[in-house]
């Protein structure tokens, strides 16, 4: 299913025109305290509530801190220690004022300060934070007034500026009360450009532009439920060009935040205004949606996504074919009968397990063609007796039991390379060559880690069908049984059984519809990498429930180390060996 939204084909919704700001509740709040930093404490509560330009209600009392005002805040304020003696605590205050703000939107002057000593408050109490929405008038004032139309957004310039009929004077009511004029001159200023409810007012606090907010109605119609996004430019004349591509396990949820003040990254403000539209493709699972991104994302190369772009860009070691076989690295597996090991992410990743198989290993490292009856010079690695050396004509049969045994490392027992790696490491922890012990371990735990990938991997992928399935329960986008069909590793069909009805048949159904998917060699994933990684991760959910099965879906015993079991394996193994 796809739809496509175009800007100005839709009206906003009442969903999309939010709380209008006149319907809205603002509580003005302003403390005054003993201090900034983070042992100060409250002196003074002021809150003024107002609707519709209308007050409602006052909230105004001073607090006993419980420790001394200091001298320049007492000049500052006129809150003296005398003053507070005989009045209530924080503790009995608070509770008050969170009943009075209730509901309310909190509205401060520099309200990082304000809010953060009532978070603290709460917290200190043992009251959970009722997260009101915050208006900051600082914040406010800088995006709607103009440069130079006043000298700085202080209180007193701004009260002055708005002709508010009170005076701030360091004093938290009288504050509160110069803030609701400022706000009330705030609110008139933006409304003449365009902000009308409570959610383009935070949108405009952050910068959010009108043309921005004008596309939200893109997402009036899309629908709530899995699948893929994509933002397109599409100029006269030209062809479609796909922007970004994104997944969501709800789609009009989801593409709605690219036009509010939540979504913060400078590359998507930029994109978005860039975009002439979006288009959504629901999708009949979560793993479904998430596998269709990776794809689309792989067939257009969306400029503004920066994940899973190069998504065939991995590297593999091979073991070759020749008489005394060595590492290379290449990019992907050839249908020959070479030994592969990974994937990793990059040639040096690849380069870092090659070295990880080489400190355990003499394998041969150089490239030149060996003859069957070679004879010649000692390279330096030979005399250092890190490699067999069959360039001068050593035995075939040791060099192939060493092969065997590098085979075995990369796709068999792990448990042999990490004690040979261990022993060393011991050997130069005894010397405190730390530095060189810890290369060793960054080696090691390459080694460990690319092996367990490849078993992951090679475990679905030698599988030509699973056929899998997981409830998912209300109030998910789409509940019921979500039903998989992976073929070597690739997902192959997707399908969601509504609550009440029957799964299996669902299931065969779905089996009949999938894609034709053919192995490849090595029992590698016939889809990318990180689709296949996607699917592994999905079948290890636990909840997870197999249909069907035809292969067999297994790893070898000790084709993997749990983290726990590792130093065990490595240094105790050598230590044992030192002894």
């Amino acid at each position: 299913m796809a739809i496509d939204r175009h800007q100005n084909l839709l009206q906003p919704s009442l969903d999309d025109i939010g709380t209008p700001l006149s319907e809205a509740t603002f509580c003005v709040v302003d403390l005054e305290t003993t201090g900034s930093g983070p042992e100060a404490t409250i002196t003074e509560f002021g809150a003024v509530k107002v609707r519709g330009g209308q007050i409602l209600g006052e909230f105004g009392t001073l607090v006993n801190p419980g420790v001394h005002i200091p001298g320049f805040i007492a000049v500052l304020t006129g809150i003296t220690n005398q003053m507070v003696t005989s009045q209530p605590t924080l503790g009995e205050v608070l509770p008050s004022w969170l009943e009075f703000s209730r509901g309310t939107v909190l509205v401060a002057h520099n309200a990082r300060f304000d809010i953060g000593f009532l978070k603290r408050a709460c917290e200190q109490f043992g009251y959970p934070w009722p997260g009101n929405m915050v208006v900051d008038t600082v914040a406010l004032a800088r995006q709607a007034l103009l440069r130079g139309e006043v000298p700085n957004v202080k209180l007193h310039t701004l009260a002055d500026h708005f002709h508010a009929a009170t005076q701030p004077n360091h004093r938290a009511l009288s504050d509160a009360r110069a803030t609701v004029d400022v706000l009330h001159g705030l609110l008139e200023r933006v409304g003449n450009l365009g902000v009308l409810s409570l959610e383009d007012l935070k949108e405009f606090e952050h910068r959010v532009s009108p043309q921005r907010r004008a596309k939200r109605t893109w997402a009036s119609e899309l629908p709530e439920r899995p699948g893929v996004y994509t933002f397109y430019a599409q100029r006269p004349g030209q062809d479609r060009q796909v922007l970004y591509v994104g997944k969501a396990s709800n789609i009009r949820r989801r593409v709605r935040t690219y036009f509010t003040s939540s979504e913060t990254r400078p590359r998507m403000d930029e994109m978005v205004r860039i975009a002439t539209g979006v288009d959504a493709v629901v999708c009949a699972t979560e793993l479904e949606a998430q596998v269709r991104e990776l794809r689309t994302i792989a067939a257009h190369a969306p400029r503004y996504n920066r994940r899973s772009k190069r998504q065939d860009k991995v590297a593999w070691v091979k073991l070759t074919c020749e008489r005394y076989p060595r590492l290379s690295v290449v990019a992907k597996p050839a249908d020959d009968q070479a030994t592969y090991w990974g994937p990793f992410s990059s040639r040096s990743a690849a380069q870092t397990g090659c070295e990880a198989i080489y400190d355990a290993y003499p394998l041969r490292q150089c490239t030149t063609k060996i003859a069957k009856n070679a004879s010649g010079p000692a390279c330096a690695l030979a005399e250092l007796g890190k490699c067999l050396a069959p360039c001068l004509g050593s035995a075939a049969d040791d060099y192939a039991e060493l092969t065997k045994q590098v085979r075995e490392a990369m796709t068999g027992d792990l448990r042999p390379t990490l004690a040979l790696i261990g022993r060393r490491i011991v050997r130069l922890s005894e010397q405190q060559r730390y530095e060189q012990a810890e290369v060793l371990t960054t080696r090691l735990r390459s080694y460990v880690a690319a092996s367990q990938r490849l078993h992951r991997l090679q475990a679905i992928s030698r599988c030509s069908q699973i056929v899998a399935a997981q409830w998912i329960a209300s109030p998910a986008p789409n509940p019921g049984w979500q039903i998989h069909v992976i073929r070597y590793g690739k997902l192959a069909a997707a399908a969601c059984a509504a609550p009440g009805s029957d799964p299996i048949e669902v299931a065969n159904r779905a089996v009949q519809l999938a894609e034709v998917v053919w192995a490849t060699p090595h029992d590698m994933p016939s889809a990318s990498v990180e689709e296949a990684e996607l699917i592994a991760r999905w079948l290890e959910t636990p909840g997870v429930r197999l249909i069907d099965i035809d292969g067999e879906w297994s790893m070898p015993v000790h084709g993997g180390v749990d983290r726990a079991d590792l130093p065990e394996l490595t240094v105790g193994a050598g230590a044992r060996d030192n002894l």
